[in-house]
């Protein structure tokens, strides 16, 4: 059974209470790719009685807030499955015209900022009722942050939506250690504060208690001193990127106390098969019938994905600061009855659309030494170059692939997530990728050409994409397959200048004859190194000051590379390369008058 959207719904169980009701951002759909089922699941599978509340119209006299009155213990909120930021507006500020999370694909079913949108009401409607926040929006909000929406800096989503909890990363210890907590029906904020991967706000007088913690600047301090903020992401940084962290992070906004508790130590195998095994219903809720395809749905409803986490440590991305970097990964088992789960679907012809995860080849991948994966505190496995201690033996996932082949009803098992090809060389893994597992089309994601801007970003030379490319010719010459290699790039990275946009347009469309169609202008999206970067001119980590393409102008003549480089050279750079840190660059200290909302930062147009 679906978990109750309606008081209908409910009373058809023939409950007379809901312990918890989780309000979401995105549709309904009962499936392990979709964080309000987890969450939902999870709980019911500690005993609670929960319902969900899809979508709800924020804007007119919020009856699908109180349709289900007060739970017993307390609401969850999450924006969905995308920030909502990033769900609504282009990287060029412009208005999405569509919303893949929602029933026929419509725009509008959501508000800007969601978590906060939806906490407030709630806050409002039941101010007795403690609110439980999470999701990506939430988790890569839980500190001061840059918004590039409004080009300023954010506190914690915490003083900004009023929640009482936050539960950043991944649910699977998480929520269950929550419902224990709560379950007898007093929600007990003194043990509750005791949780590992929780934050919330506290006063002096509790800070002042805690042992091992990290004073972060001040959101204050941050808004007044650019090096302020982009010492506290080196800090936020490290300490999301340890195996088993231990300090907890203190940040003062007002008068008031933002804690992060230290994140818990990767999941293992069982618990991960036990989350993919609850009684999902893997199916949109009824509600929608009629309405349309839910595109999210359509993507991924015949996909499978095998592990959490990704150790690239990419400075544009976020999975390492929500999913974490150490690989946590599903035995054979639970993937293998997943695949005959869906080839048993009446939608399935045949086909799997995806054998994938963040990065599709890093399963079962880690340190042979965990010992010194313990230690570490490098944010990427793979950048500058690949750890001495990695273990990057792709077997197990080639032992995998064969057996999904296997399974009766598979025709084709296809790899649509993108692959990492600084993780293998060539050899048996990209010859079977490219003749087993290819719909004629392999993403890859090099991003740029120039050296100095895949540094800044973590990735690695482009000289591996060039052979690369090589290698997945000569395959295909050998196998006589007419397949495409589809590579990604990113323009408008902070140290990319148009000089930097000229000479990649010169390599990709020139010397390799590339036709680009994945490719996209850099969103600065909240707790990424790109978007630290972004902000204050300058490289956290050496204190470099790098140019930065800020206005939408200088991002359209940057993209514009991408696809027509004759077109795009009639436009002049601005900047040279060699004078990267003098424009676009934000002055390290500023005056202003902060309040504890946000603090602009608008620049002169």
């Amino acid at each position: 059974m679906f978990l109750p959207t309606t008081k209908k719904e409910v009373e058809a169980l023939g409950w007379d209470y809901i312990d918890v009701i989780l309000f979401t951002g995105d549709a309904y759909i009962d499936h392990p790719s979709f964080g309000a089922a987890v969450v939902g699941r999870l709980l019911q599978a500690e005993g609670l009685r929960v319902a969900i509340v899809p979508q709800p119209n924020w804007r007119d006299d919020l009856r699908d807030f109180t349709k289900l009155g007060a739970p017993r213990l307390f609401f969850g909120v999450t924006a969905g499955a995308m920030d909502s930021m990033v769900n609504h507006y282009t990287a060029n500020l412009r208005l999405r015209s569509n919303d893949a999370y929602t029933a026929g694909g419509k725009a509008g079913f959501r508000p800007d900022r969601a978590v906060t949108v939806y906490t407030r009401i709630l806050k409002r409607l039941f101010p007795r009722v403690p609110v439980v926040i999470g999701g990506i929006e939430a988790s890569l909000r839980r500190v001061t942050h840059y918004d590039y929406w409004t080009d300023e800096l954010h506190p914690s989503i915490l003083i900004d939506s009023g929640a009482d909890l936050l539960a950043y990363g991944m649910g699977e210890r998480t929520i269950p250690e929550i419902a224990r907590i709560v379950r007898g029906g007093s929600f007990n904020m003194k043990r509750l504060r005791r949780l590992r991967q929780v934050a919330f706000t506290a006063d002096k007088e509790y800070v002042e208690k805690i042992e091992d913690k990290i004073m972060l600047r001040s959101f204050e301090e941050c808004v007044a001193d650019n090096s302020a903020f982009a010492a506290n992401f080196v800090e936020e940084e490290t300490q999301s990127n340890l195996m088993n962290p231990t300090a907890t992070l203190v940040e003062r906004t007002g008068e008031r106390y933002v804690v992060v508790n230290p994140a818990h130590t990767p999941l293992t195998t069982l618990e991960l098969d036990r989350s993919f095994a609850l009684p999902y219903q893997r199916a949109p809720h009824p509600r929608y019938n009629g309405r349309g395809d839910i595109p999210a749905w359509e993507m991924i409803k015949h996909s499978v994905n095998i592990h959490r986490g990704c150790f690239g440590g990419c400075s544009f991305c976020t999975i390492s600061a929500h999913q974490g970097k150490f690989i946590s990964s599903r035995s054979e088992k639970s993937i293998l009855d997943e695949v005959r789960l869906i080839t048993k679907m009446p939608s399935f012809k045949g086909s799997l659309s995806d054998i994938g995860a963040p990065s599709a080849n890093m399963y079962r991948c880690g340190g042979r030494d965990v010992e010194i994966c313990a230690k570490c505190r490098r944010p990427s496995c793979l950048h500058p170059k690949m750890c001495r201690n990695l273990d990057n033996d792709h077997t197990p996932l080639l032992n995998l692939y064969a057996k999904i082949r296997d399974i009766k009803g598979v025709k084709k098992a296809f790899i649509g997530s993108g692959i990492r090809y600084d993780l293998f060389d060539g050899g048996e893994y990209l010859e079977t990728v490219v003749t087993h597992h290819t719909s004629g089309r392999l993403k890859v994601a090099p991003e740029h050409t120039e050296e100095h801007i895949l540094n800044l970003m973590r990735k690695p030379s482009f000289a591996m994409f060039e052979k690369l490319n090589a290698d997945f010719r000569d395959i295909c010459r050998r196998h006589n397959l007419n397949y495409q290699l589809i590579p990604y790039f990113i323009s408008s990275h902070p140290g990319c200048t148009e000089n930097d946009m000229r000479a990649l347009s010169g390599k990709v469309l020139g010397k390799l004859n590339f036709t680009l169609e994945q490719v996209q202008d850099l969103t600065p999206t909240p707790m990424t190194l790109s978007s630290v970067m972004f902000f204050t001119g300058m490289n956290p980590y050496t204190g470099e000051r790098l140019y930065v393409a800020r206005s939408q102008d200088d991002k359209r003549r940057q993209k514009a590379y991408f696809f027509n480089r004759e077109a795009a050279q009639e436009h002049r750079p601005t900047v040279k390369s060699s004078k990267r840190g003098a424009e676009g660059h934000r002055p390290t200290t500023e005056k202003h008058h902060p309040t504890v909302k946000s603090a602009s930062r608008r620049r002169k147009r």
